[in-house]
C-alpha cells in the first residue's frame, strides 16, 4: 500500500488516493480520501473495500514516508482484526441467542418401552410398496409397539408379517409418537365405496324409535346401527 498525497481536492475535500495492491493477484484499488481522515474512517473503508474481497492480509507492505508514519501497516492490521473480532462475536451471540430459544421450543424426541409409534418409510420406497405407488405411497405407517430400547437413539419394534425383510431396530428420527385412540380406528378393508367414491352404508338393525313433536307437526326419528 502507498499513499498518493497533495493532489488538488474535490468537491467533497478528498486530496488523497490511497493505492492497495493485492500481491498474489495484483489488482489494484484506488481509494480517495482525506490527509487528515481519521483512523476508524480508514479502517471502515479497508473493510468494506479490501478485506470483504481478499480477506484479512498476512503483511502489509508500505513505503516509510511521513503518512505511512503516521498510519504503518501494523496499526492498520490491529484495527482490522480487532473490527473483525467484534463482528464475529455479535454474529455468534445472536446465534447462540437463536440456538437457546430453538433448543427451549423442541421437544425432547424420547419414548417408551410399550409407546404406539408410526414409522417414517420414504426411504424405503425403493425397497417395500406399502400396497400403493408413486405419490401414493403413504409418509407413515403403523401403528407399532415398541418392545426395546437399543442403545440412546434408537428403538426395536414389534413389526408384523409383511415387513419380515426389514431390521426392527429403527433411529429415533424415524419414529413418531401415535397419538390416535385405536378403538376408534376403523380398519380399511371394511370401508366400501362406489364408484363415485361414496360410502357405502349398510343398516345392521333398528335400535330405537321415536317421536320429536313440533308446534305443527311430527317427525319420526329412528336410530339405526
Amino acid at each position: 500500500m502507498d499513499f498518493v498525497t497533495k493532489l488538488p481536492k474535490t468537491e467533497t475535500g478528498q486530496d488523497t488516493i490511497w493505492v492497495i495492491v493485492d500481491r498474489l493477484t495484483k489488482s489494484a484499488h484506488f481509494l480517495p480520501m482525506r490527509e487528515d481522515d481519521s483512523m476508524e474512517k480508514l479502517t471502515r473503508q479497508y473493510l468494506k473495500e479490501i478485506v470483504l474481497r481478499h480477506g484479512v492480509p498476512v503483511s502489509i507492505i508500505s513505503d516509510h514516508d511521513s503518512r505511512d508514519s503516521q498510519l504503518t501497516g501494523l496499526e492498520i492490521i490491529h484495527e482490522t482484526i480487532e473490527k473483525i473480532i467484534q463482528i464475529k462475536n455479535r454474529i455468534q451471540a445472536a446465534r447462540n441467542r437463536q440456538k437457546s430459544y430453538i433448543d427451549v421450543r423442541r421437544k425432547p424426541l424420547e419414548f417408551q418401552v410399550g409407546d404406539k409409534v408410526m414409522l417414517k418409510v420414504s426411504s424405503w420406497k425403493r425397497v417395500i410398496r406399502f400396497g400403493k405407488w408413486g405419490k401414493l405411497n403413504p409418509r407413515y405407517i403403523g401403528p407399532f409397539k415398541i418392545i426395546a430400547k437399543v442403545g440412546i437413539v434408537s428403538y426395536r419394534l414389534e413389526l408384523p408379517e409383511q415387513l419380515s425383510r426389514v431390521h426392527s431396530t429403527f433411529h429415533v428420527s424415524n419414529l413418531k409418537k401415535c397419538m390416535s385412540d385405536e378403538t376408534l380406528a376403523i380398519p380399511l378393508n371394511e370401508i366400501q365405496i362406489d364408484d363415485k367414491l361414496h360410502f357405502i352404508k349398510e343398516h345392521v338393525e333398528i335400535m330405537d324409535r321415536e317421536v320429536k313433536h313440533l308446534k305443527q307437526s311430527r317427525i319420526p326419528i329412528v336410530k339405526v346401527r
